[in-house]
This record gives structure tokens, C-alpha cells and sequence, in this order.
């Protein structure tokens, strides 16, 4: 099934951005995948301290031990609205 894709512009995109951007969402999804790692790898690299590297390798650990309980967003989100109203 396929899910409607809702993009908010940032203030600051320009308008050649948001063309590229509206061209880019119009590429199947293989060309999207592809041409998100190539703008991913001319990013700045972000380098991450060692207390979150051990953060990471804790969660992940108590995903495949199956310790950590995982929801979906829509369920997340119901529970929040649920909890605070």
C-alpha cells in the first residue's frame, strides 16, 4: 500500500530546493534511495562521543534480545495523545 508522503517546507528552503526536492519525490523509489545516499555522503560527517556509542550499543542489544518493547509511530503517538490529553 502506498502512503501519502506530507512534507512541510522549512522557511528557509529555497525555492531551487524545493523544486529539486518536488523533482527528487517524483523519482521512483530505488533513484530516491540512491540519490539520498549521495547527498547524505557530501554531509558533514557528525561525531559522536563515546557515552553515545555505548548508549547505541545498549539499545541495540535490548532490540535483539527482545528486552525492548517496539511500536510503530501511530501507535506511539495515540499512546502520548491517550496519556497527556
Amino acid at each position: 500500500m502506498a502512503h501519502a508522503v506530507v512534507l512541510l517546507y522549512d522557511w528557509r528552503m529555497t525555492s531551487a530546493a524545493k523544486k529539486v526536492l518536488d523533482d527528487a519525490l517524483a523519482l521512483p523509489e530505488e533513484a530516491r534511495e540512491e540519490l539520498l545516499t549521495a547527498l547524505s555522503a557530501s554531509l558533514r560527517q557528525v561525531e559522536l562521543s563515546p557515552a553515545w556509542h555505548d548508549e547505541i550499543a545498549r539499545r541495540l542489544a535490548q532490540i535483539e534480545s527482545g528486552e525492548a518493547v517496539l511500536l510503530d509511530a501511530e501507535t506511539h503517538l495515540a499512546e502520548l495523545r491517550a496519556k497527556l490529553g
